[in-house]
């Protein structure tokens, strides 16, 4: 069965599907910590180290969780595991009425969140969906994709301000809990397919005729033994632990560095929110140029835009050039995630892309953690941002230079993006 040339392609609903699927899982948890952070510190009269940790527990937790759930993938595929820990993040948000005064029960709330969100709502399941269904328009896709994370970046911030202002961060939990529940389950259970052989049609929407050796080819892949013992790959994991560590680090002390400056708290907020703004450009923008041009190079782009970003906040600026470094922070994280799925495919194929891609993942929330925690430890240290700040931005240049040292793609793209910009190869053998 192929589809008729009036019908539009089915995989474009996949990617509708997982941009709802996504849109209250790291914009609530990530992208909106910020905007809980200064309640969390209150509620439990903590430091912002201490409160920094839970979100640190949550990012480990993930991270520990997300390589097994990329072997669930690979065996069962991604839709029963999507539908499984979307519906047991939802309860779990539901959950923090119940959370007391203590503050290892806040610990304990984000740890199981963090078990829940890594392998439903998360980019990781999402992610191995859509490059199964596109391969020529691949990072197009995966950025339209996560646009669900960028478009809640914008709405979940704001809205959860104004929930803890009338309710207290508790019951705002509890509200995205319910909404988590009630919306985008339904619509991933009756539409959401693994792959496009589910429907009978070929990736992109090629006729099984047509498909050229490039769809044969990037269907096999390496096996994850061979990816384990690549250099590449443990560059590209050194790559995203340091972008994560510096973007995480940097967007959920946002409004905290914005209010220490003496903004009002609904401004941080803005601020915030023109992160998950840059965030939803940078999804769009990074998907387009990675169909067309050499992913490394996209992505030197967009994590230098990062470290421009954070050198503007380290220099203590206040005022609407801080508003532009919030941007330019958020155009960087807005490459991260399709760039890591993208270049995973490219340089070692589909046959294990769920287990390399949780590893992969797993190493950029581990680092994301320790962004976060070592931000809110050098304030308390410091008794101010600047420290931790600039080692932020050391470390996204290294991570710049780490892409330099990339080889060309192995899987499934056409010679003229596959121009390498250092020397660093792929293992042969597949």
């Amino acid at each position: 069965m192929t589809p008729k040339p009036h019908q539009p392609f089915y995989g474009w609903l996949i990617v509708f599907v997982s941009a709802i699927g996504l849109f209250l899982g790291p914009p609530l948890m990530v992208f909106s910590f910020s905007v809980f952070f200064k309640s969390l510190v209150l509620d439990f009269h903590a430091s912002r180290a201490a409160v920094s940790f839970a979100f640190s527990l949550f990012n480990i937790m993930g991270a520990l969780l997300i390589p097994c759930t990329g072997m669930l993938i690979d065996r069962f595929g991604a839709k029963r595991v999507i539908l499984v820990f979307t519906l047991l993040y939802g309860l779990l948000l539901c959950s923090a009425l119940w959370v007391g005064s203590s503050l290892w029960q806040l610990y304990l709330l984000f740890t199981v969140l963090g078990i829940a969100m890594a392998s439903g709502p998360a980019p990781v399941p999402y992610g191995v969906v859509i490059s199964h269904w596109f391969n020529r328009h691949r990072g197009f896709a995966l950025g339209l994709s996560m646009m669900g994370i960028g478009i809640g970046s914008v709405v979940i911030p704001i809205l959860a301000q104004r929930l803890i202002t009338a309710f207290g961060w508790r019951t705002a939990f509890a509200i995205f809990g319910g909404a988590v529940v009630l919306l985008p389950l339904p619509i991933i259970a009756a539409l959401l397919q693994n792959d496009p052989e589910q429907r009978g049609l070929q990736p992109d929407g090629d006729e099984k005729n047509q498909l050229s050796p490039l769809h044969s080819q990037d269907k096999q892949g390496l096996t994850w033994h061979e990816i384990w013992h690549s250099p590449a790959f443990w560059t590209l994991i050194c790559i995203f632990s340091l972008a994560g560590a510096s973007v995480h680090g940097a967007a959920l002390h946002m409004s905290a560095i914005f209010t220490d400056r003496g903004v009002t708290a609904e401004r941080a907020a803005i601020a915030t929110s023109l992160v998950g703004i840059a965030v939803m450009l940078g999804r769009v923008a990074s998907g387009y140029l990675l169909d067309r041009l050499f992913a490394p190079r996209v992505a030197i782009l967009f994590y230098g835009a990062t470290a421009l970003g954070i050198a503007i906040l380290c220099a203590g600026t206040s005022g609407p050039f801080a508003l532009v470094a919030s941007f330019l922070v958020g155009l960087g994280m807005g490459a991260e995630v399709e760039s890591m799925a993208y270049m995973i495919t490219r340089y070692f194929g589909l046959a294990s892309f769920g287990t390399a891609y949780g590893h992969a993942f797993g190493a950029f929330m581990l680092s994301g953690a320790a962004g976060v925690f070592l931000m809110g430890a050098g304030f308390d240290r410091f008794h101010s941002y600047t420290v931790p700040l600039a080692g932020l931005c050391g470390a996204m240049v290294l991570a710049l230079i780490l892409l330099t040292r990339l080889g060309p793609y192995r899987y499934g793209v056409e010679a003229k993006i596959n121009q390498p910009v250092g020397s660093l190869e792929v293992p042969s053998g597949a």
